[in-house]
């Protein structure tokens, strides 16, 4: 008798979860007519990306198989997994999954078509233990369309006669059909009535559940294997509607694997044949260098050109539901300009200057960039980061410097130029964000971006003949530059003594108040801990970040203050580990793991990050120590997961293979993180050159060999100083013209000093005051011309007999 089609019972099914960011693969066709970007872990594709690069399709596409005795095997659960790419550099990948019980084994070649948005699958089924008659193979499809596991709809039907899975979801549609026609198939709601579930409890599936609606969906479709019939090819079709995306999937079924990858191959063959011979091959086997190269290219949209994401991953995704739309898909202004700098390392120019485009495009109009933004350029999160304003100057001075912007085209970014500076010289030097994300105040990384970058946008302007305004920006720089140890350098810590060091540089400083005699004397808010135990005093915070000092060119490696830095940096930071020593970001971190392994969730407790590896082994290079730093090289290396990739962070504690959770291997955070490889690339870059290769020469020039020194300190309503060392000159900077009335007695005397627009909008006095004693208190107050009004309230400097910095 037969059954009539119904909608599969449990609605709308249990919460939806992304799933594991540890990827093994990672890759993309390099075609705009392909607009799909794939990832494996666990021996089964991950999220597909479609449209665009920010755009997650799928939770996962893996194999079930069930056999005798209600035999059940899961390959991403109950296998072991193998798996390379085709060539170096070429991000399509064979996998090889052989059941931990030797009852089968399943290999596969993944791809994406270049000439279409659908992804192929070649599978061969082999068993190992009894006949092909013994087993049936099934395709397990969990469609989130799109960023999102709920509000899909799922449905078995057909294309031309031809039997096809379909899901839906915001406007999206996929296909997922069989070079060997699909034989039973469902669709069911995750966790109640999905082919995961039927094949579990009864070893069959119900031909009832043909549409699911409305939820967490998942479709199922047994594929055809006999005794002859042995291999298989999957397509996975994306289009605005079913019949697009089953166009597209059967196009790619009749084209055929073999002239898919030839397009495949070639297109990356290409663009990796362009690019510097910096290859390094590990004990393993992998190219790290092609690896690297791939996962950038990997990243970058075709739709948008400039664009590229953080990582196709959402980390601890399988603890994380639709509440996290973004994951780490999304394009940070800051880890775009490190891309940038990977491809200029590796050779890419053009890559570089299409990312610099896109920064034009993304700015906000005010002149900053958001903190983490979907592909349009519209913000994510809300925050800003003021590196993240910077860095976009440093990445054009790169490609200036490098004869790839020359004159005519960098009149082209002017104005890009002209209103990054304006933000940064009128809102900085206090950031409301670290680098990290986390904290406000003034963090020696985020002051090292600033500075070097208003240095470099100096000479970009003195480029296009506008040296008034470069010369501010100078000034600007150095009275910032003087300042960096009276913000952020401690001395006389429980610290210093425990450590042997006369001071050190910490991780971040609050913004002033009239309560701490300087930033560091403040409290820092640790964020991802417990309520009630955050705060923490400055002075007790240490960080890899301070090294930025030497990356960017503001202080020297053998500088006494950089050394002790570095000292306690390792006394307090350090993780050695089997591929040698890591560092964490700051003590106290809690972004990571739980102790037990339990995933990050809002709590945790910091791993140590590669990446500070790579950062670590450019501040050795540039002291000199070339060995040092290649012996970080080979830990960055050592950290990467098994395909190559490298993680954001790694598991510092003993083994828990029950969470996959392994000493010195991959944790589960964002895996690949693009930054990583970019940190990678230029620190291959720069020990085959010698010399660190993303150092700005403004810095080293004007402050360690000419050791230039402001003749100012800056007054603002955002920056009130309130000490003046003897012998400089108080310099005083508005959002609007004014007349600053100034006093030396206590108002028995006073003279007035009108103030001077500048080509950033900064309505600037300098007061004569350079030749003020020690001790003396300088008042002073404004009128505001255009409304008439006095500000009625009174301000003080007082002279300090010595220099903060």
């Amino acid at each position: 008798m037969p059954v009539t089609p119904t909608v599969a019972p449990g609605a709308p099914g249990i919460p939806a979860r992304w799933t594991s960011s540890a990827k093994s693969g990672v890759g993309t066709s390099l075609s705009p007519a392909g607009r799909i970007w794939f990832t494996i872990s666990h021996g089964i594709l991950n999220e597909v990306y479609y449209p665009r690069v920010d755009s997650a399709c799928t939770r996962d596409l893996g194999l079930i198989v069930t056999g005798p005795d209600g035999y059940f095997s899961e390959e991403k659960r109950d296998a072991a997994h193998a798996i390379e790419p085709f060539e170096d550099g070429v991000p399509a990948y064979r996998l090889v999954n052989t059941a931990t019980d030797g009852a089968y084994r399943i290999e596969k070649r993944i791809l994406a078509d270049p000439a279409r948005p659908a992804l192929l699958q070649e599978i061969t089924f082999t068993p190992l233990k009894g006949a092909s008659s013994d087993y049936r193979v099934y395709a397990l499809l969990a469609p989130h369309l799109v960023n999102a596991g709920m509000g899909n709809t799922a449905w078995v039907g057909d294309h031309k006669g031809k039997p096809v899975l379909f899901a839906s979801g915001r406007g999206i549609c996929l296909a997922l059909a069989s070079s060997l026609p699909w034989a039973s198939c469902s669709a069911g709601y995750v966790g109640f009535s999905d082919g995961w579930q039927q094949l579990h409890n009864t070893g069959e599936l119900d031909p009832a559940c043909q549409r699911a609606e409305d939820g967490n969906v998942a479709l199922t479709g047994e594929i055809g294997f006999s005794g002859v019939k042995t291999t298989a090819l999957l397509a996975l079709g994306f289009g605005a509607t079913s019949d697009e995306a089953a166009e597209n999937a059967f196009a790619s079924l009749k084209r055929g694997f073999a002239a898919t990858a030839g397009s495949y191959v070639r297109n990356w063959r290409a663009w990796q044949a362009g690019l510097l011979p910096l290859d390094r091959h590990g004990a393993s086997g992998i190219n790290f260098y092609r690896v690297s190269t791939a996962v950038l290219a990997t990243h970058r949209s075709t739709a948008v050109p400039g664009a590229a994401v953080a990582s196709l991953s959402i980390p601890w995704g399988f603890n994380k539901g639709d509440d996290d739309l973004g994951g780490y898909h999304l394009v940070w202004p800051r880890d775009l300009v490190e891309t940038a700098g990977g491809f200029l390392a590796a050779g890419d120019a053009a890559s570089a200057l299409r990312i610099l485009g896109y920064l034009r495009s993304i700015q906000q109009p005010d002149g900053h960039w958001p903190q983490n933004a979907w592909l349009d350029g519209s913000a994510y999160w809300p925050g800003i980061q003021m590196d993240e304003c910077a860095f976009p100057l440093l990445l054009a001075d790169a490609l200036h410097r490098a004869g790839h912007l020359p004159r005519a085209r960098l009149s082209t970014f002017l104005p890009m130029i002209e209103r990054a500076a304006t933000y940064v010289v009128r809102n900085g030097p206090v950031t409301g964000e670290d680098r990290w994300e986390e904290d406000a105040g003034y963090s020696p990384f985020t002051l090292a971006v600033e500075i070097a970058a208003l240095l470099a946008a100096a000479d970009l302007l003195d480029a296009c003949g506008k040296k008034d305004a470069a010369a501010y920006l100078r000034e600007t720089a150095d009275g910032w530059n003087d300042q960096v140890e009276r913000w952020t350098y401690v001395t006389g810590t429980a610290i210093c003594e425990e450590t042997g060091v006369d001071g050190y540089y910490v991780r971040i400083a609050p913004p002033d108040s009239a309560e701490a005699g300087s930033p560091k004397d403040g409290y820092v808010p640790i964020k991802n801990r417990p309520p009630g135990d955050t705060d923490r005093p400055a002075e007790e915070i240490v960080s890899p970040d301070a090294l930025a000092l030497v990356r960017f060119g503001l202080r020297a490696a053998d500088d006494p203050r950089m050394i002790d830095t570095v000292k306690v940096i390792d006394a307090q930071l350090r993780c050695d580990l089997p591929q040698g020593p890591l560092w964490y970001r700051y003590n106290g971190d809690g972004y990571g793991e739980h102790e037990d392994g339990a995933p990050f969730d809002g709590t945790g407790q910091g791993r140590p990050w590669p990446l500070l590896a790579g950062e670590r082994a450019h501040y050795e290079l540039a002291a000199g120590r070339m060995d040092k730093a290649a012996g970080l090289l080979a830990a960055l290396e050592g950290s990467a997961g098994f395909g190559g990739l490298l993680p954001e962070q790694v598991w510092d504690g003993a083994d828990l293979a029950e969470r996959e959770l392994l000493h010195g291997r991959p944790s589960g955070s964002a895996m690949p993180l693009v930054w990583a490889h970019s940190e990678h690339i230029k620190l291959l870059r720069s020990l085959r050159d010698g010399a660190v290769f993303d150092m700005p020469p403004q810095g080293p020039k004007r402050y360690i060999e000419d050791r230039t020194v402001s003749p100012f300190r800056t007054w603002r309503f955002n920056h009130k100083i309130r000490t003046l060392p003897v012998g400089k000159t108080l310099r005083i900077e508005l959002l609007a013209a004014a007349t600053v009335r100034w006093s030396t007695d206590n108002w028995a005397t006073a003279s007035d000093s009108q103030t001077r627009e500048n080509a950033f909008g900064i309505h600037l006095a300098d007061l004569p005051v350079s030749g003020l004693p020690g001790a003396t208190t300088l008042t002073f107050t404004f009128f505001w011309p255009g409304t008439g009004d006095w500000e009625n309230v009174d301000f003080s400097v007082i002279s300090t007999g010595q220099d903060s910095r």
